[in-house]
């Protein structure tokens, strides 16, 4: 058995770009001195898809940028180099490990197919003398905690949030221990690059953006104190959480969370913290209900894997689909005969966000009113959208498709929605201004 001293591990970071509640950073500091850690922005992400989208265009990639930058300084507390490639995984990782004696990797476990993919080939890429080191960080409930096994999980997410209630407890914050790597003769040249490296263009600031946050573990615990604990805006989240305007009325963590420079864990315990120090209410309970949805669709995707890609979605359900090149563009474009859907649809392309409200929405007119593909719609999310994740993503749009996990079956009635949450028009007016509305 090689002693501490003899190892060398290398992070590889992907969707966890954090130093706080990280395993990985964790177990590489606790079982070798040398430690190493590597991320790839990799060309295949950048690239344009079947759809005709960037699959990352200029928000979110913008949002990882600065995620890597903080990422790479709170590293650096640590003594850890983070190297940054712009080429594909398994090349850079490959070729650094051809430069240092790298015995242990470390990475986040994953199971979506473009994942497993990437993972599988840079593993083929690895001498044989490298162990791997992969486990699940990125739940609120892990997955050797639930009370169902992934074939059992309830198709109704009522089901599974009940019995996750009653029977699971959140495994506590993983602790980073205070010894430092004790990295030597480690040379790192590697920069991060910027959008016109990526290929993308610039942004031009919004005023009216509900989300001008910048990213990475600094900025999201900043948000997180700003939200529980200066304002305890959370007290009155379930009041707010369907507004359209504003950066408050929801808590705006899903971008932090969708790339992992925040976890669901850190969230949870801090609501329970706020809850001692303050008071306890529905919209304490809602935030934790909300991150028990976020559970939900990974679990989703673990037990259905590829079939929440597909057209028939998880509940193998045959629709009349249509591909109506013009409808999809006046749908992107905000130029259909619904100003709501409009207002919301200007306002993601502007900024790379929009309202919980606003994407139920939008999505249901796209694939129950105008009976578009909604793997389309779901594409240019993944594109557009700061906080995209993939199970979230697309677990919802099957959801509101109608061949996902709703066993009703909803359309939602835009104008009615509208004159419930936009009553007196703010929200359209406020998007819709160079335009007659």
């Amino acid at each position: 058995m090689q002693n501490k001293q003899d190892k060398t591990s290398l992070i590889w970071f992907k969707n966890n770009l954090r130093t706080h509640d990280n395993i990985s950073v964790t177990k590489a500091l606790n079982n070798s001195e040398t430690v190493l850690a590597i991320y790839c922005f990799d060309p295949r992400d950048f690239a344009t898809t079947t759809y005709g989208f960037k699959k990352t265009e200029r928000f979110r990639a913008q949002f990882l940028i600065e995620t890597v930058k903080d990422l790479k300084i709170q590293l650096d507390k640590l003594n850890i180099p983070l190297f940054v490639y712009t080429e594909t995984p398994e090349r850079a990782i490959s070729n650094l490990i051809k430069d240092y004696p790298i015995t242990d990797f470390y990475y986040q476990k994953e199971w979506t197919s473009e994942e497993v993919s990437v993972i599988n080939q840079v593993k083929g890429s690895c001498p044989k003398s490298v162990t791997f080191n992969d486990d699940f960080d990125q739940f609120l409930f892990h997955p050797e905690d639930i009370p169902f096994q992934t074939e059992a999980l309830p198709n109704v997410f009522t089901q599974f949030r009940k019995q996750c209630e009653k029977h699971c407890k959140v495994r506590p914050i993983t602790e980073v221990i205070s010894a430092k790597a004790k990295n030597t003769n480690i040379t790192n040249n590697t920069t991060i690059p910027d959008l016109n490296d990526l290929g993308l263009e610039s942004i031009t600031s919004q005023p009216n953006n509900a989300f001008p946050f910048k990213g990475g573990q600094t900025e999201a615990l900043k948000r997180l104190n700003n939200y529980f604990f200066k304002t305890k805006k959370l007290g009155f989240y379930k009041k707010t959480r369907n507004g359209l305007i504003g950066t408050d009325f929801s808590s705006k963590f899903s971008p932090w969370l969708a790339n992992g420079s925040l976890s669901a864990k850190q969230i949870y315990f801090e609501v329970m913290r706020f809850e001692q120090l303050h008071f306890k209410n529905q919209s304490t309970y809602w935030l934790i209900f909300e991150l028990i949805w976020r559970d939900y669709f990974k679990y989703v995707s673990l037990k259905h894997g590829n079939h929440i890609f597909k057209l028939e979605g998880i509940l193998q359900k045959q629709y009349s689909w249509s591909s109506n090149s013009s409808k999809i563009q006046q749908w992107i474009d905000g130029n259909t005969p619904e100003p709501f859907v409009n207002a919301n649809m200007i306002e993601l392309k502007k900024t790379g966000w929009m309202s919980n409200r606003g994407r139920q929405n939008v999505a249901s007119y796209f694939a129950k009113s105008l009976q578009l593909d909604w793997r389309i719609g779901a594409s240019y999310f993944e594109s557009l959208l700061i906080d995209y994740d993939v199970h979230s993503n697309y677990g919802n749009w099957i959801y509101v498709a109608g061949v996902g996990n709703d066993p009703r079956d909803r359309v939602f009635n835009v104008k009615l929605q509208a004159q419930r949450y936009d009553a007196n028009g703010k929200y359209q007016r406020l998007w819709l201004q160079d335009t007659l509305f």
